[in-house]
């Protein structure tokens, strides 16, 4: 990094996993920094830490902990890396433990100047550890993670219960009225909802992913609504969380694919409340991908709620970058990805993602770049947003990070020299 620096060069850095912004883990007629050797994971009982090098995958950081009974507060895909850490990061665990992020307990860190730090919570780089949760690739290279353990069982521990329910277009609308009502009313940290709608070939599939780490009584008082609604296939049982975290394994191929993925944050639900702003994201997504079906691989509407016990667990934690308020919300995020023979979007899916991402339902915070339907207030989610979405403008946090950015990057380096977020310089 010193001798990139030196040189005035442009980078770019590549943990082991996919990134849905193009560009950002690559880089043309510049220095590419791989952390494809760096794959180390290891459980400390004395500290009952797990520390994380940065070229792992989330599949193998569970794989090798789970003997031991602990996993590291990761990924729900498995082909991610650790950069998701970097993003704030919602993990299947965060209800009850708060972003990924928050669980960071120390960070070497190499500045962009070439200087290696170690950050904590609270010593004299604790306002770059606060930075680098949910700071993204802006404040320097982490080359080791360490975390707090999560202690989770083994393989054989079927503690949880839950699974998957499908769900047809006639239920849709259902679907995104009870996922409203849980991100506003879930206050129970062990309760744990991904709602997705699925196009593939033109053919459209809502899903509830549900877990309750707990009864199977639990679980059906916490998850009613959605038991209650018309269903094409479930899948429920008692689960570990290795089952858990599995789930998703097998549920797409997106490798050599080309994503793009575009990010909102809305403000949960009260039953009786109106959700035009939900349903006008999910017609948005609707639209997007039944009309360009035929050229897409699949289309993707994920629904990531965060409920206040998340928020709460994060505070207690030493607070983040984001700093929602504490009001349950969710993350939606709108992706796309490409047959992979195809490296561009016609200009016609251009010109349409562009009128999906300016729609602007109660705010202009983001003018004059693109923007998603969002709610003043809540962070969208940097590990699923846009290159050209602002996403720290909307980050609770947002003057710590420009006065800290300021202080570890005085002459602006990184912003000019890499890829990655905005909104900083």
């Amino acid at each position: 990094m010193k001798a990139i620096f030196d040189a005035d060069a442009n980078y770019a850095v590549r943990a082991g996993g996919h990134s849905g912004m193009k560009g950002w883990n690559n880089v043309d007629g510049g220095v590419l920094i791989s952390f494809s050797a760096m794959t180390a994971v290891s459980y400390d009982p004395s500290r009952d830490t797990i520390t994380l090098e940065p070229g792992i995958v989330w599949a193998d950081a569970v794989e090798g902990l789970q003997s031991q009974g602990v996993a590291a507060v990761g990924a729900r895909f498995n082909d991610v890396g650790t950069g998701f850490l970097l993003g704030g990061g919602i993990s299947f665990l965060s209800p009850s433990q708060g972003y990924g992020a928050d669980n960071n307990v120390e960070l070497d860190v190499v500045l962009v100047n070439g200087t290696l730090v170690t950050a904590t919570v609270d010593n004299e780089y604790a306002d770059l550890f606060k930075a680098l949760k949910g700071g993204a690739n802006r404040f320097g290279i982490v080359t080791r993670f360490e975390v707090r353990a999560v202690h989770t069982g083994t393989a054989d521990d079927k503690s949880w219960f839950g699974g998957l329910i499908t769900y047809p277009p006639s239920s849709h609308g259902a679907l995104l009225s009870a996922t409203a009502h849980f991100a506003h009313n879930s206050t129970d940290p062990n309760a744990v909802l991904l709602s997705s709608y699925n196009n593939v070939a033109n053919s459209i599939v809502g899903n509830a992913y549900m877990f309750y780490n707990g009864t199977i009584a639990q679980f059906n008082r916490t998850f009613a609504e959605f038991l209650s609604i018309p269903q094409s296939t479930s899948s429920l049982g008692p689960m570990s969380y290795i089952d858990i975290d599995n789930i998703l394994a097998s549920s797409t191929d997106e490798s050599g694919h080309l994503q793009l993925m575009a990010g909102t944050a809305l403000e949960g639900k009260a039953a009786g409340e109106d959700i035009d702003s939900w349903l006008q994201t999910y017609d948005l997504w609707n639209n997007y991908s039944t009309t360009f079906a035929d050229q897409l691989t699949f289309g993707v509407l994920a629904i990531s709620p965060v409920p206040q016990p998340q928020i709460l667990a994060g505070r207690q934690k030493g607070g983040n970058a984001m700093n929602p308020p504490l009001k349950g919300f969710a993350n939606l995020m709108f992706q796309i990805a490409l047959p992979i023979a195809d490296s561009d979007l016609s200009d016609e899916m251009i010109s349409a993602r562009e009128d999906y991402l300016q729609r602007s339902l109660q705010t202009d915070i983001f003018a004059p770049h693109l923007r998603a339907p969002t709610d003043a207030g809540f962070p969208i989610n940097m590990n699923e947003h846009d290159v050209t979405q602002d996403a720290f403008e909307t980050y609770g946090e947002l003057e710590l990070l420009k006065s800290t950015y300021a202080k570890y990057d005085p002459t602006g380096f990184n912003l000019a020299h890499t890829d990655g977020p905005f909104g900083l310089g």
